[in-house]
């Protein structure tokens, strides 16, 4: 795809549903007794994957122009499914879904694509095999395909070595379908909480204290309503854009606020954005939602490390575009977990934006930025089939002398299939 730079980005837009609670509202829903609505649902590749999965179990999940409805039959009535489970290119799926199998009677192979084979997964299958579940698989079960025979689980308490929202919904879940013993997840850091939020919307009781969440085994669910707000991780993009592009005002509605996902919006007013926030009262006590409005800025480089990075890990590809455009250098450090992502995106981000002219260098943990940067093409650029890197680079086009070309722009259709066409209304 061919990308040329833009004069101003100006207009309104909606961003795609958060892929994160659109996950969770169909595996839940499928857990659940009764029916589930879910408004605002991401139609993106990698929650169509777990839409997927979970009718080979035998829930019937009928997908609409705008909604999606799940008709759950609890717990008992998932069935052991007749074909491999395949996940796609979703992470979320992969590891979230373990911990339900783990915790079902019967047996499932589940698989990815070659991305999903390499990341690991022995972060979740560790503990599941803890909690009495048999997981086989490659190199031991660090990596898919992996086959397990699930049920019969006991409830654990785990210290989990990372903050990582997959592993401790992953461990949550599998307690979930434990006998009536209680497991407890403790983080070193608050990782996003968007299972034990709609968790206790479905009914379930948990309980949280500072770093750790705990789950009592044999909880039914029951069937709600759920609108999904934007996806903030989706915002970010054109949040940046905003800040960087000349000329510019981008109001994007009903973005999700959730504290434990807001790392983007401290980065933004940390680095002197024009940024206004206009919250909707309504959605305060679920998951909260705010009208953002964004405009062309004089940004300053900053330092980002420590408990921020698990509550921007997806938005520090973009984050570091903006860095490239701000007075003075950024540093960011303790993103360790960047190198396990749909690819290794700390040298895929700093290799790219290097093509571009970009003041760039790796670090183990990270990378350091120094701005403000000239960005010229032409140049040819590639998202590495990773979605985030594929939206970071169109961006960078915006602002790129002599513009660039695209290559597997196609991946950012896992979470936001309108992207393209948001960008070419932004920039009329």
């Amino acid at each position: 795809m061919k990308l040329n730079k833009v004069d101003s980005l100006k207009g309104e837009i909606t961003v795609p549903g958060d892929k994160s609670i659109s996950h969770r509202a169909v595996m839940f829903g499928s857990l659940a007794n009764g029916e589930t609505v879910i408004r605002n649902f991401l139609m993106g590749a990698d929650c169509l994957s777990t839409v997927s999965c979970f009718r080979k179990m035998g829930v019937a999940i009928e997908v609409g122009d705008e909604q999606v409805t799940v008709q759950g039959k609890g717990i008992d009535g998932l069935k052991e499914p007749e074909e491999v489970l395949d996940t796609g290119n979703s992470g979320t799926t992969t590891r979230l879904i373990l911990g339900i199998l783990a915790g079902l009677p019967f047996h499932t192979v589940l698989t990815g694509d070659e991305s999903i084979a390499k990341r690991p997964m022995a972060r979740v299958t560790e503990p599941l095999r803890q909690m009495g579940a048999k997981i086989e698989g490659r190199a031991n079960g660090q990596f898919t395909p992996l086959s397990l025979r699930g049920g019969d689980l006991k409830g654990i308490s785990y210290h989990s070595p990372m903050s990582s929202a997959q592993v401790k919904s992953s461990i949550l879940l599998a307690g979930l379908l434990a006998k009536g013993e209680t497991t407890s997840v403790t983080e070193p850091e608050k990782s996003r909480d968007h299972t034990e939020r709609m968790l206790k919307a479905f009914g379930a009781d948990l309980e949280e204290d500072g770093l750790a969440v705990s789950i009592k085994g044999g909880q039914s669910l029951t069937g709600i309503e759920i609108h999904v707000p934007g996806d903030i991780s989706s915002a970010a993009f054109f949040l940046a854009a905003g800040a960087i592009v000349p000329d510019s005002i981008i109001t994007l509605k009903n973005v999700g606020m959730n504290p434990t996902r807001t790392g983007m919006i401290e980065v933004l007013q940390a680095m002197g954005a024009d940024l206004e926030i206009r919250y909707d009262e309504a959605s305060l006590q679920a998951e909260p939602m705010a009208d953002l409005t964004i405009k062309t800025s004089s940004l300053k480089g900053i330092d980002i490390s420590g408990d921020l990075i698990p509550r921007l890990i997806d938005e520090i590809p973009i984050i570091a575009l903006m860095a490239t455009q701000a007075e003075g250098t950024t540093v960011i450090r303790n993103a360790e977990e960047l190198k396990v992502k749909e690819t290794n995106r700390i040298d895929t981000v700093v290799n790219e934006l290097k093509k571009l002219g970009a003041d760039i260098e790796p670090a183990d943990d990270g990378m350091i930025i120094r701005g403000k940067s000239r960005l010229s093409g032409p140049a040819s650029v590639k998202s590495h089939g990773d979605h985030r890197i594929g939206m970071m680079l169109a961006v960078a086009s915006c602002i790129t002398e002599g513009g660039l070309t695209l290559l597997e722009s196609e991946a950012v259709n896992v979470s936001y299939p309108d992207f393209f066409h948001h960008l070419q209304q932004l920039s009329k």
